[in-house]
């Protein structure tokens, strides 16, 4: 039987504001709805984290209010960077030095899951901790330094 794996990331920004409820974010919080549902009509869009409402915002798995966390899978790494990178979502993010402030570290890792799977937090935060320790590898990666999906039914790990 043939395994067919798709690109898991998780993406994290430290907020301008104290909080997702701080004034100075509501620019960016008006648009989420709208950008999240791009995400889900994009070509090669899987699966995103959801906490209470339609965002992920809620969550703070960091144990920072000031952190925000973003986790989607997608069919290709080539789907997810034409959704990142062009049209309303690159509009967003030209705009992200008004929210977020620059961690000085990698806050994006990529890898590759079994289809079906849905990685949990506690995954990807093991996968960008990873990469912040060791540089790119298959095990957790970032566009400048991809890596292919595995040939085998392992996952990698």
């Amino acid at each position: 039987m043939e395994v067919f794996f798709h690109l898991a990331q998780i993406n994290i920004a430290k907020m301008v504001g104290v909080d997702i409820n701080d004034p100075v974010m509501s620019s960016f919080v008006s648009q989420l709805d709208e950008v999240n549902a791009i995400a889900e009509g994009s070509p090669g869009f899987v699966w995103r984290l959801k906490g209470e409402g339609n965002s992920a915002t809620d969550l703070n798995p960091f144990g920072d209010n000031q952190v925000i966390v973003n986790m989607s899978v997608w069919k290709s790494i080539e789907d997810l960077r034409a959704f990142m990178y062009s049209g309303r979502h690159a509009e967003v993010m030209r705009r992200r030095k008004e929210w977020f402030v620059n961690f000085g570290q990698p806050y994006t890792a990529f890898w590759y899951v079994v289809a079906g799977h849905e990685p949990t937090v506690a995954e990807a935060i093991a996968r960008l901790r990873h990469l912040q320790q060791h540089g790119p590898t298959p095990y957790a990666f970032d566009f400048k330094s991809s890596f292919a999906p595995p040939v085998t039914g392992v996952n990698n790990d």
